[in-house]
């Protein structure tokens, strides 16, 4: 099995999959490899990567969150942040003024539209719906959210994870996917538990799988594979954890792992 993050990793500076990598993929599931894209993304976001890949497996979304089919739509398991937490979270967010994202049933919820919901909006390829006070938002819905995203300048959320997490760092999983995105979910929402989920599915060891990641909300799945492999565009701390360091998104580094692991 072969698990890949999308941005900054397969994906390049255009948000694009490079030809090289495309066509690399496609020959190692000729080859009998199974393939999922272990995402920070909502499942809508990543399903026409999936689709475009020729991905006909379980994908990793929401950083773990969701497992849901490409194809059939079913989902293998759903671990939202419990409401309690995700109010907290919002309240305890709200003196810095940061932006929040709220993921419900696959949808992107804002308290207004900003320049970073706009940003993200163009990024993920998804609509984003402003609906006024969140607190007031979830507690009217009474539905646990998939997710909550803090977007700020990274010394910003820095500082703020450091403060939350004393407080809610032993009852939710807290990381970074990006500089500016800190991710608050399930404590056990992470792209390791969510593969070893999908091995099990299908009988296949860990010592069968090599997963490719960059960032932070990759530790795990790195941590897991038998062959954790990290792109040359990482920070030297993700590096640290990898088995493998392949070269940049921009170099094709997946079709790089692909030919020489798999192919070679």
């Amino acid at each position: 099995m072969l698990a890949l993050d999308l941005d900054d990793t397969l994906l390049d500076a255009r948000l694009k999959v490079p030809e090289r990598s495309r066509a690399a993929i496609e020959a190692a599931r000729q080859a009998g490899v199974r393939v999922t894209l272990a995402t920070g993304r909502m499942f809508r976001s990543a399903v026409p990567f999936a689709r475009e890949l020729g991905v006909d497996d379980y994908l990793i979304t929401y950083q773990g969150a969701l497992v849901r089919h490409a194809v059939t739509g079913e989902t293998l398991f759903h671990r939202p942040v419990p409401l309690e937490e995700a109010l907290e979270v919002i309240a305890l967010v709200k003196p810095f003024g940061y932006h929040i994202n709220i993921y419900l049933d696959d949808n992107l919820y804002v308290a207004e539209h900003t320049r970073e919901s706009e940003q993200y909006g163009a990024m993920s390829r998804i609509p984003v719906e402003a609906v006024g006070d969140l607190t007031a938002f979830l507690e009217k819905r009474r539905r646990e959210p998939t997710k909550v995203l803090v977007v700020a300048q990274e010394a910003q959320l820095d500082e703020l994870a450091q403060a939350v997490r004393p407080v809610l760092g032993d009852r939710l999983h807290i990381t970074k996917s990006k500089p500016h995105f800190l991710e608050f979910s399930h404590p056990l929402a992470n792209k390791g538990d969510a593969l070893a989920s999908i091995a099990g599915r299908y009988g296949v060891g860990r010592e069968e799988i090599i997963a490719v990641g960059d960032s932070y909300n990759d530790v795990e799945m790195i941590d897991y594979a038998g062959l954790g492999v990290v792109v040359g565009n990482a920070r030297p701390e993700i590096k640290e954890r990898a088995d493998y360091v392949c070269c940049s998104n921009e170099e094709c580094g997946v079709a790089e792992v692909v030919e020489k692991f798999i192919l070679g």
